[in-house]
């Protein structure tokens, strides 16, 4: 039985805290519901991680949809949101509904997730009116990257964080079952945390949130040389992955592997029928 956005509001009412890891394939979904993680995001980040970009804004619905349906495949018990990508909600509230639509139909996903506040309050209300659960995300909204000329915290004036308080109030208002504080200040956080009654899940927002929320990746230590301050990193993976791989190159290379174990023979009747 799936977790429902129900169990994820109980949660935040027993003061149990939410974990949420971003995975974006089979393998790592399978990984992350094994070790018990409640709510596995199918993140337009893997634009980056997987893909490759420099950003986020060119992942398409396509590629939603395709990782999405390998994540949900691959569970049966953990909460699976579909991020929605840039441009596939902001247009008109309709094409927001039909492309939500989309990632619970095809995808297989529980509910969707999208950036933003007062701009996409009216696509949230849609959304949710059709039955499909939303959560918000505000904050750093990575598709906003453009024009907030990089990828830095927000809510650090008084201007920018009154301005998130009501943001968070609106969206929740709007319907949002819960709400990704993206980096902004742990005080902020702990602020609009305490003010909404649905839960919040932080990245680089402080332990106060009602939960967390890191990228597989990140966690494990697959991608050399990157750890962002906000990412805690429990493995250090990549450098003993490139090591166990030259290792291979090195046996191909000395025709020590496949050995006789690693592969297959035939009777020496049958060889000589064969060859005559």
């Amino acid at each position: 039985m799936r977790v429902t956005i129900k169990d994820i509001q109980r949660m935040k009412d027993n003061a149990d805290k939410i974990s949420m890891i971003t995975a974006y394939d089979y393998t790592s979904a399978i990984l992350s519901e094994c070790a018990g993680v409640p709510v596995i995001l199918v993140g337009d980040s893997l634009g980056q991680v997987v893909m490759g970009y420099d950003s986020t804004i060119p992942v398409t619905m396509d590629d939603m949809v395709h990782h999405t349906r390998m994540v949900s495949r691959a569970t049966n018990d953990s909460h699976i949101v579909g991020d929605l990508p840039f441009m596939s909600y902001q247009v008109s509230k309709e094409e927001a509904l039909a492309n939500a639509g989309r990632l619970i139909k095809e995808g297989g996903c529980q509910s969707v997730k999208l950036e933003g506040a007062t701009a996409v309050l009216s696509a949230v209300q849609t959304i949710v009116a059709s039955g499909i659960p939303v959560m918000g995300h505000i904050g750093l909204t990575p598709q906003s990257v453009n024009q907030l000329s990089g990828y830095k915290v927000q809510g650090k004036t008084i201007g920018p964080a009154r301005k998130m308080i009501e943001d968070a109030l609106n969206l929740e208002k709007a319907g949002v079952y819960a709400l990704v504080l993206e980096l902004i200040p742990r005080e902020l956080a702990a602020h609009i945390t305490d003010q909404v009654k649905i839960p919040t899940i932080g990245i680089g927002s402080g332990s106060k949130c009602s939960g967390q929320v890191q990228v597989f990746h990140d966690l494990i230590g697959l991608i050399r040389n990157f750890k962002p301050r906000h990412a805690r990193q429990y493995l250090d993976l990549a450098p003993k992955i490139q090591a166990a791989i030259e290792n291979y190159v090195l046996d191909v290379k000395n025709s020590t592997f496949p050995d006789e174990s690693e592969s297959f023979g035939m009777d020496r009747i049958t060889l000589e029928q064969v060859l005559k």
